[in-house]
């Protein structure tokens, strides 16, 4: 999804988060309370926690409504991450149909039956149990529980034996009477069952999720009752308990201050099921005691406050859109020769298939034609321009050279003397809220520590915290009374970490409503060596994941154009932009550049600094200048990059992973300089 068009609070539009997994409806779930997870002791540190990685990407919980199944299942916890019906990537949930009074409420369900296995009646099932062995390996009764005319059904089967099937995460089973291929399909999307009085006995500390249902939910400190567990979700590392808490008057007192009472729809949160927060389960007394770090519960409360008709209208609307979306770029890319990168949409898991549907809809496709149409200007990173190649052929009379030390601290008495009307316009710039501030992440430093769980930052937030902290410290200084526009161009997996950044420093200053996150612009990596059509073909990582990569600075411009920013801009009245990217030199919304780009007269000012490297950007354009240039995006020059990429090719109908040990694929760049005109720039050059 994309940014509005003008800031909101808090932020544009939802950010593109990736939804948890989908939880076992109703199940029988065997739960073991992790004691050794690190558990957050305010609730800044658990929104960090709370979205752990997983696959190089921010993951978040939303939250999801009372599940709506009828039936128990026997779940084995993490072991079980795979959703447990295929179908189209972009298919809605069913409504549930019409059960039949009393079926199914003395059963366990313990795997799905999902496919026929070769000749001679057997089927895969997915096991949805902690004991498979005891379930599958047995022979004896079983139960087939099976949907007709929107009615269930359960009927007696007799096992025969089975035997796993690991590198499926399968079981193969065969049953009595079932002895043809035709035979078996007609069992293939039963649910397969156990007496509910055949359960294991548990250890201490294990639980089965219908024994967790319907649990008061007791603050450990106060002993009053904050409501009530409706769901169970298993997350990989531990377990979830979704909670629908007790209202006051309609609202929600997170400590339990105030008297509240049980309510049939309350606002469900989320809380880990680890020890160090549950600590204390009564299965006898149907109640459990909590500790849970402050704000938590206030922190995932539900802010979509729409009925469930009005979201599942509006996911019927979104899906509907991305699909007429996937239709159009589908028939473009093949087209273009890419129909390789569709092949994966007709086979997978529904979540694999979805994220290659999305990756799909989001193609830029104005953009990847506009750079395919430059592949054959291939040229080295050292190559395309930079920076300190752009000050060899500006007029000397709009260049201005100043020591870092004066720059940066103004000790220097002459140099300051010389340039305080410079100083004095840049600071007038500023209180009069004429500035906006564009801060680009630097992908490079967002990967870096991007596979740990435990880590709460990156190298690229950290960066980002660091200036924003200068900053509000010197307009704090300064007494600057108004707030400055800020434009954050963050990558995919960063934005919820710069989001909980703002928020939990108050925004730094600024006036949140003057705050955009935007997510930076990407295009598919392409092969070097074309094929017989003289064409680039776009690089798999998986059947299912195309290689994307930042465009560069230049995808700004883009941004700025498809949100509609540089309006937003012009209707509060800024006169000058500066877009730097977060090196070690980056000082936003700084004075002297401020007043010697305003004193020349010039329609882009740019810094240099010693030693800033090519990709490093610090340039502040004049607002006439960057409406100009934000409608030329048709004209951006890209750099074919040569980069080393792992991918996957598709050969003899097998895919096969490819390690190249050089330079096979380019990376499409874009630099920011290409549509700047030389006479109409001004340098301030900042040397040791």
């Amino acid at each position: 999804m994309q940014p509005s068009a003008s800031p909101v609070l808090p932020w544009p539009t939802p950010l593109p988060l990736c939804p948890c997994p989908r939880p076992f409806p109703g199940g029988f779930c065997l739960l073991r309370r992790c004691s050794t997870l690190a558990t957050p002791s305010s609730a800044s540190a658990w929104a960090s926690w709370r979205a752990g990685r997983r696959n190089g990407l921010r993951r978040a919980f939303p939250l999801l409504g009372v599940s709506r199944s009828t039936g128990n299942h026997e779940v084995g916890g993490a072991d079980v991450v795979e959703p447990l019906r295929g179908g189209d990537e972009l298919d809605e949930e069913d409504e549930e149909g019409e059960v039949g009074e009393g079926v199914g409420s003395e059963f366990i369900e313990v795997g799905y039956i999902s496919s026929v296995h070769a000749l001679r009646g057997e089927v895969r099932v997915k096991p949805s149990t902690d004991f498979p062995e005891l379930r599958f390996l047995k022979p004896g009764r079983r139960w087939l529980r099976t949907r007709i005319s929107g009615k269930e059904e359960v009927r007696e089967v007799e096992l025969m034996g089975g035997r796993s099937h690991p590198g499926q995460k399968t079981w193969i089973l065969s049953f009595n009477g079932v002895d043809t291929v035709d035979q078996a399909k007609q069992i293939v999307g039963s649910t397969l069952l156990v007496k509910e009085g055949n359960r294991p006995k548990l250890e201490e500390g294990e639980f089965y999720t219908p024994d967790l249902f319907g649990m008061k939910v007791i603050l450990k400190e106060s002993g009053r009752q904050v409501g009530t567990v409706v769901d169970v979700v298993n997350y990989g590392a531990s377990d979830l308990l979704q909670v629908m808490l007790n209202t006051t008057n309609g609202s929600f007192d997170g400590d339990g201050s105030s008297e509240s009472k049980p309510s049939s729809s309350g606002p469900l949160v989320w809380v880990p099921f680890v020890e160090a927060i549950v600590p204390d389960v009564d299965i006898d007394n149907r109640e459990m005691h909590i500790t849970p770090p402050k704000g938590l519960l206030e922190l995932n409360i539900r802010s979509d406050t729409r009925s469930k008709k009005e979201r599942r209208q509006m996911k019927w609307k979104e899906t509907k859109k991305l699909r007429q979306r996937v239709t159009s770029v589908k028939k473009k890319l093949s087209e273009i020769g890419q129909e390789h990168v569709l092949r994966g949409l007709s086979y997978g898991e529904k979540n694999q298939r979805r994220l290659l549907a999305e990756q799909i809809g989001d193609i830029n496709l104005r953009l990847f034609q506009l750079a395919m149409e430059n592949i054959n200007k291939c040229f080295e990173r050292t190559s395309f321009p930079g920076l300190l190649s752009v000050k060899s052929i500006i007029p000397m009379e709009n260049c201005l050279q100043i020591s870092h030390a004066c720059y940066n601290t103004f000790t220097c008495k002459e140099e300051k003397e010389d340039h305080h009307a410079l100083l004095t316009k840049g600071h007038h710039l500023i209180s009069e809220s004429k500035v906006a501030i564009i801060l680009m992440l630097d992908y490079k430093d967002s990967w870096e520590s991007v596979s740990s769980l435990s880590e709460e930052s990156t190298p690229a937030v950290m960066k980002l915290k660091n200036v924003l902290y200068n900053y509000s410290r010197y307009v704090e200084i300064n007494e600057y009374g108004a707030s400055l526009p800020l434009i954050i161009l963050s990558p995919t997996h960063e934005l919820l970490l710069c989001q909980e950044l703002l928020s939990d420093h108050d925004y730094f200053g600024f006036d949140n409503e003057k705050v955009w996150l935007l997510e930076e612009e990407k295009l598919p990596v392409v092969n070097i060596i074309p094929n017989d059509q003289n064409r680039h073909k776009i690089l798999l990582r998986s059947p299912w994941e195309m290689i994307q990569m930042p465009i560069g600075p230049a995808g700004i411009f883009y941004s700025l154009l498809s949100h509609k920013i540089v309006e937003s801009l012009n209707e509060i009245g800024i006169e000058y932009v500066q877009i730097c990217s977060l090196g070690e030199n980056c000082t936003p919304a700084h004075p002297l550049f401020l007043g010697w780009i305003s004193s020349r007269e010039t329609d882009v000012g740019i810094k240099i600094s010693t030693g800033m490297c090519k990709e490093e950007i610090d340039v502040i354009f004049a607002m006439r200048c960057l409406s100009k240039v934000t409608k030329q995006v048709d004209q951006l020059q890209f750099y074919a990059v040569p980069e080393q990429n792992k991918h996957v090719e598709l050969v003899d109908n097998e895919w096969v992973d490819i390690e190249p040990s050089e330079p096979n694929s380019y990376r499409l760049y874009c630099p920011i300089y290409e549509l700047l005109n030389s006479d109409n720039i001004s340098v301030l050059s900042v040397e040791d």
